[in-house]
C-alpha cells in the first residue's frame, strides 16, 4: 500500500478502536489479550505511540528509544493518547517514507513506521472490538488491500524477529491464500534458522499445510486473534508459527 494510504488507515482504525475501548469501558476484559482489561490495552497503543514518535527523533543508528509514561486515570490516558497520536500522525504525514530512521525490523526509513503503525493500531482495534462485542466480532472488518498488506507485513518483516525469540523447531512449508487479494505467501520453516517467506504469483503449488480463506481472515490468523479462515493439511505445522 502507498504511504498516504497507510496514514489514512491509521487514522481510520484510529478512531474505530477509541469509539469502541470507550464504549466498553476501561475495566472490561479484553479475551484477546487475557492479560489486559481496556485500560490496560489503551495504555499499551498510547505508550507505543510515544515510543514511535521517540524514534522519528533517534539517529538511525541510535540506541533504542524510551517511550513516555502514560498516565493512569482513564480520562487523562485517553487524552494524553489522543495528543501522541496527533503528534506521530503529523510527524508520519511531514515526512517522505524514504527518510532515514531509526527502526527494530526492516528498512530504516519512515515508511516502516507508517505501516507499523498503521497495522499495530488496527490489530489492538480488533481487540477492542472483542472487549466490546465478545466473540461476535464481523468478519471483513478490514478492507482487502489493508488486510493483504498486514499478512505480508507480518510473514516478511515480522516474523523471522518473532523467531529469534521463539526458534523454529518444526520444518515444512506452509502457504497462506488470500483469494479475494488474489495474494498467496510461501514460508519455509527450518529448525534453527530464520523462517523464509516469499511472494507466490500462483497459489497452486505443494505445501505441508495451507492456510486460506478472505485477506481479513488471514491477517486475524497470523496475529493470533479469533479467524475464520481453513487450514488444511497438517495444523500443527500452522500452530508452531511463533506469534507476538
Amino acid at each position: 500500500m502507498e504511504h498516504q494510504d497507510l496514514l489514512a488507515e491509521a487514522r481510520i482504525q484510529y478512531r474505530a478502536m477509541r469509539a469502541a475501548v470507550i464504549a466498553a469501558g476501561p475495566e472490561a476484559p479484553v479475551p484477546t489479550c487475557p492479560e489486559w482489561n481496556v485500560q490496560q490495552l489503551t495504555h499499551h497503543l498510547a505508550g507505543v505511540a510515544s515510543w514511535a514518535r521517540t524514534a522519528l527523533d533517534t539517529p538511525v543508528d541510535g540506541d533504542r528509544p524510551a517511550p513516555g509514561t502514560p498516565p493512569d486515570t482513564w480520562q487523562e490516558l485517553l487524552t494524553w493518547w489522543d495528543d501522541r497520536f496527533t503528534e506521530l500522525n503529523d510527524a508520519l504525514a511531514e515526512a517522505s517514507p524514504d527518510t532515514p530512521a531509526w527502526t527494530f525490523a526492516g528498512p530504516k526509513s519512515v515508511g516502516f513506521w507508517v505501516r507499523r503503525q498503521a497495522h499495530e493500531i488496527a490489530i489492538h482495534r480488533l481487540d477492542a472490538e472483542h472487549a466490546l462485542h465478545g466473540p461476535e466480532v464481523p468478519t471483513l472488518l478490514f478492507g482487502t488491500d489493508f488486510a493483504a498488506d498486514g499478512v505480508d507485513e507480518f510473514l516478511s518483516r515480522l516474523l523471522p524477529r518473532v523467531a529469534q525469540r521463539w526458534p523454529i523447531e518444526r520444518e515444512g512449508r506452509l502457504l497462506f491464500h488470500a483469494a479475494d487479494a488474489g495474494r498467496a505467501w510461501e514460508v519455509r520453516l527450518t529448525p534453527g534458522r530464520p523462517p523464509e517467506t516469499a511472494p507466490l504469483t500462483d497459489a497452486a503449488t505443494d505445501a505441508d499445510a495451507t492456510v486460506a480463506g478472505t485477506a481479513d481472515a488471514l491477517y486475524r490468523l497470523v496475529w493470533n486473534r479469533p479467524s475464520g479462515a481453513i487450514v488444511t493439511g497438517d495444523r500443527s505445522l500452522v500452530d508452531s508459527v511463533p506469534r507476538p
